[in-house]
C-alpha cells in the first residue's frame, strides 16, 4: 500500500478504521458496557467464515454473543420484532449490527425497540415522534458494514417497511447513532462486482442530494463533495478489482461521509426509490443508480449551479449540468447499471401510487424543487421507460 488507510476517528461517532480493524470486536463491546452482545445480521451472511470469525472471536475473548440472522433485504417490521423478541429471550445487553445496509437497519431498529413499549411506527420520522422514545433502555450498538453504500452505520435512523402497508418508513432517533463504528475494508474485499457497484453509487447519489438539498449547511456540502470525489476514483477500481484494499477503503469512508452529508437532507431520487423497494422489493442502491439522472432532468433549473460546483471537484472537462449529466451516464454505463427500472423488471403500472407515496416521503422535503406527485409519477414513468 502507497498510504494510509488506517485511523482512529471520533466524528460523527468513534470510528476504529482500517485492513484488520473486526480484531477490536470484543473491546468494542466491552467499551460499551456489553457482556452479552447479540450479532444481527441478514440471512446471506449468516453462513460466511466472517461472522463465523467474529462469533468466534468474541467468544475466545470472554464475549459470548448470539446471532440472530432473520433480516431480509429491504427489512421488514416483523424482521425488527422477531429480533427484539429474540434480543430478550437471550438477555442480551447490546446490539453488533453487522452486514450492509438492511442489517444495519434492522439491528439499529432492534436496539431502539428492546426499550419501548409502544409500537415501532410510532417512531416514523414525521413531526416531533422522535420525543416520544424511551431513552433509558435503548441497547448500544457497534456497527460493523462489510459493503460501501448505506452509511447506515453513521446514520441516526433506519429505513424498514411496514408489512401491511407495504411502505417504507424512516425510523429516527438521536441515539440511534451506533456508539461504535468498526469499518475494516477487507470485509468489503468479497462483494461481487454489481453489488459493489449498485451499493456505491447509492454511496454517490447520498452525497449528491445533500450537496442540491436547499439550506445552510457548508460542512454537509464539503463533505459530500469530497465523497463524491472519492466514489469517482474508487468505485470503478473496486469494481474491476474487488481486492483493491485502498480502492476498498475510500468508498468505506465515502459512504460513512454520503450518510453524514445528508443530515442536510436527501431528495427525490430517494422519495422514488423507498416506494420502488417497498413495492417491488428492489434493491435500494440498483434503484437509487438508476432513477439518479431522472430526478436530475426534473430539478436542472434549481441545481444548476451546484453543478458547477460538482463538475469543477470532478475535474469534468465541461463543469456544469450538461458535463455532470454525461459523467453520470458514463459512469453508471462502465459498471453495467441499467438505463431503466424495466431492466429490473419494474414495470409502469402503479406510477400513480408510486407517485403518491414518493410526494409523501419525508425525502421529499429535501428536494431542491418542490415535486407533486403528479410530477413524481412522471418521473417514475419516464425512469422506467428509459426516456431521458
Amino acid at each position: 500500500m502507497s498510504r494510509t488507510i488506517t485511523g482512529n476517528w471520533n466524528y460523527p461517532t468513534n470510528i476504529k478504521f482500517g485492513p484488520g480493524a473486526i480484531n477490536e470486536l470484543a473491546n468494542a463491546c466491552r467499551e460499551l458496557g456489553m457482556t452479552r452482545p447479540l450479532l444481527v445480521t441478514d440471512e446471506g451472511l449468516r453462513e460466511l467464515p466472517m461472522i463465523r470469525n467474529a462469533l468466534q472471536a468474541n467468544e475466545a475473548a470472554g464475549m459470548p454473543t448470539g446471532l440472530f440472522a432473520d433480516v431480509q433485504g429491504n427489512p421488514v417490521g416483523g424482521n425488527v420484532d422477531a429480533g427484539v423478541a429474540a434480543c430478550k429471550a437471550g438477555q442480551h445487553d447490546g446490539i453488533i449490527a453487522f452486514g450492509g445496509g438492511s442489517a444495519l437497519d434492522a439491528a439499529k431498529a432492534i436496539a431502539l425497540m428492546v426499550g419501548q413499549d409502544r409500537p415501532l411506527w410510532d417512531f416514523e420520522d414525521v413531526g416531533d415522534n422522535w420525543t416520544r422514545v424511551n431513552t433509558d433502555h435503548i441497547a448500544p450498538v457497534v456497527a460493523v458494514p462489510t459493503t460501501s453504500g448505506t452509511g447506515s452505520e453513521v446514520g441516526r435512523a433506519s429505513v424498514i417497511t411496514n408489512d401491511d402497508l407495504h411502505q417504507k418508513k424512516i425510523i429516527f432517533h438521536p441515539t440511534m447513532l451506533p456508539g461504535i463504528v468498526i469499518s475494516d475494508p477487507e470485509l468489503t474485499c468479497g462483494l461481487p462486482p454489481h453489488i459493489t457497484a449498485a451499493t456505491g453509487i447509492d454511496a454517490f447519489v447520498h452525497c449528491f442530494e445533500a450537496l442540491c438539498a436547499p439550506g445552510y449547511h457548508p460542512m454537509a456540502d464539503g463533505i459530500a463533495l469530497e465523497g463524491m470525489r472519492l466514489i469517482a476514483d474508487a468505485l470503478p477500481r473496486a469494481f474491476a478489482n474487488g481486492n483493491d484494499i485502498e480502492a476498498r477503503a475510500d468508498m468505506l469512508a465515502a459512504a460513512s461521509m454520503g450518510a453524514t452529508a445528508f443530515q442536510k437532507g436527501l431528495g427525490g431520487v430517494h422519495a422514488l426509490a423507498h416506494p420502488v423497494g417497498a413495492v417491488y422489493n428492489a434493491h435500494h442502491g440498483l434503484a437509487n443508480a438508476i432513477l439518479l439522472p431522472y430526478v436530475m432532468a426534473a430539478n436542472r433549473d434549481a441545481i444548476s449551479d451546484r453543478m458547477i460546483l460538482l463538475g469543477r471537484t470532478l475535474d469534468l472537462p465541461d463543469a456544469n449540468y450538461e458535463g455532470v449529466l454525461k459523467w453520470v451516464l458514463n459512469f453508471r454505463e462502465g459498471m453495467d447499471i441499467p438505463n431503466d427500472l424495466a431492466a429490473i423488471g419494474i414495470p409502469a403500472d402503479r406510477a400513480e401510487d408510486i407517485g403518491e407515496m414518493a410526494w409523501n416521503d419525508p425525502s421529499a422535503g429535501g428536494n431542491p424543487v418542490a415535486l407533486t406527485a403528479g410530477e413524481y409519477s412522471e418521473i417514475f414513468l419516464k425512469a422506467v421507460q428509459g426516456n431521458l
